[in-house]
């Protein structure tokens, strides 16, 4: 069976919170880091709440399994729940990031999200990137109605990646939709759509394409 190609040079990728981004696709993150060039902006460090005062260095931690840079990392200060008040200095930003890093992927959290920073995050995303791929990507908890469309395989290697950056987050070490067996059976369940062993979801907020003759 052959998969479509799709590549990015330059690849973006936008979280609300910390964890987004590594429980949305931190397995395809893991297997593109050195592939492509790669920055990650999350917008809230969630430090308003004392009890997650240890976030920001889980954060960085979880990235750096992955693979990534303290250079490919960006925590914002955005207070949390409250994105819609700032949705005009969200846009700002994200213009200020297509300008930097050019990118030809973007990825965010999927429409289907029902949080309200998550929503925001999104559709300031739609605006900020027009002319762009952008895809949406799956945070368990949060998501209701979310099937994937785009289906990118990943290895069993960036699984079990995935699962160890995860595991950083020991501020959220109970939360069921942290467990390894959760993470590795949605990788499965996404495989099984796509008929590979292991692959993250995504729908389709936006797909710029041209086809080229293979020569």
């Amino acid at each position: 069976m052959n998969n479509m190609t799709f590549y990015g040079k330059s690849l973006l990728f936008l979280g609300a919170h910390p964890d987004d981004i590594e429980l949305g696709c931190g397995a395809l993150l893991a297997d593109l880091v050195g592939q492509s060039e790669v920055y990650c902006m999350t917008f809230s460090d969630n430090q308003k709440n004392p009890e997650l005062k240890n976030l920001v260095q889980e954060h960085y931690n979880s990235m750096h399994v992955l693979g990534l840079r303290d250079d490919q990392i960006e925590l914002g200060s955005y207070e949390t729940r409250r994105f819609p008040d700032f949705r005009q200095d969200i846009l700002q930003k994200m213009l200020e990031l297509r300008k930097q890093h050019q990118p030809e992927i973007v990825f965010v959290n999927t429409p289907k999200d029902i949080h309200q920073d998550h929503q925001t995050l999104t559709e300031e995303a739609t605006r900020a990137f027009r002319g762009t791929t952008v895809l949406g990507y799956d945070v368990l908890r949060s998501s209701y109605g979310f099937f994937p469309h785009f289906l990118a395989e990943v290895s069993e290697k960036a699984v079990e990646t995935k699962i160890a950056a995860l595991a950083e987050y020991k501020t959220y070490a109970n939360r069921y939709y942290f467990s390894p067996d959760i993470i590795r059976a949605t990788a499965i369940r996404h495989g099984a759509l796509a008929e590979r062993p292991f692959a993250e979801g995504f729908d389709i907020i936006r797909i710029v394409g041209q086809f080229s003759k293979i020569s």
